[in-house]
């Protein structure tokens, strides 16, 4: 027991986001709410977990009958995001958000979660085939959580950085041309010519190849 406090005491990070935390997290499923948010531990990468919103999210997933994805779904605080506000990784079960959402009030940090816990369910009540981002089905989700009339993008003054496009790839099928900063490393289709062709589906002869690159 002496050595689990150390290592305990060892991996807790200083960060003003992890300094809230008072007890172990690795008990996941018996953490009990406390008022606000932020309670947090980091996992090593630059990120912090919160463990309140964690719970939070449960619980609204929970109430949606959405269980499976309750006990698997895991909230960060993670300094990656420079311009968005938050971010849902469904394969993952993942929500991660903006640390300086911190700088506005809990209202607006309550929003940004239920919209990504929205991406989440509604990846997860369709199962396996491929739905748009911000589509029909993420809206009945957000409708569920309460904030049906949610806007596809923040409008909170986060500062932007332009860079520069480094590579071009393009759909064989319809020609459109998509621009990234960061080489593409596992395979994306068309999700345009996916949804008129193959029912949403993923589908190899759509897949995005390559044209143009500035590297």
């Amino acid at each position: 027991m002496r050595l689990l406090r150390q290592l305990e005491f060892i991996f807790r990070n200083t960060d003003p986001l992890t300094r809230r935390l008072e007890r172990s997290p690795w008990d996941r499923d018996r953490v009990e709410r406390r008022e606000g948010w932020g309670e947090s531990v980091s996992n090593g990468c630059g990120s912090a977990r919160d463990l309140d919103l964690e719970f939070k999210s449960r619980e609204l997933l929970r109430q949606l009958g959405a269980a499976k994805l309750a006990r698997e779904v895991r909230v960060e605080w993670s300094p990656r995001l420079k311009t968005a506000a938050g971010r849902a990784d469904s394969h993952e079960k993942l929500i991660s958000l903006n640390p300086r959402l911190v700088d506005h009030d809990a209202e607006e940090i309550d929003r940004t979660l239920r919209h990504e816990l929205a991406h989440l369910l509604a990846q997860f009540r369709v199962g396996r085939r491929r739905i748009a981002p911000h589509g029909s089905e993420w809206r009945e989700a957000c409708s569920d959580l309460d904030i049906a009339d949610e806007a596809r993008c923040h409008n909170l003054p986060f500062a932007t950085k332009a860079y520069a496009v480094r590579f071009v790839y393009r759909c064989p099928n319809c020609r459109q041309e998509f621009p990234r900063v960061r080489r593409i490393h596992r395979a994306i289709a068309c999700l345009v010519c996916c949804r008129k062709h193959n029912g949403g589906d993923f589908d190899p002869q759509f897949r995005l190849k390559l044209a143009t690159t500035n590297s």
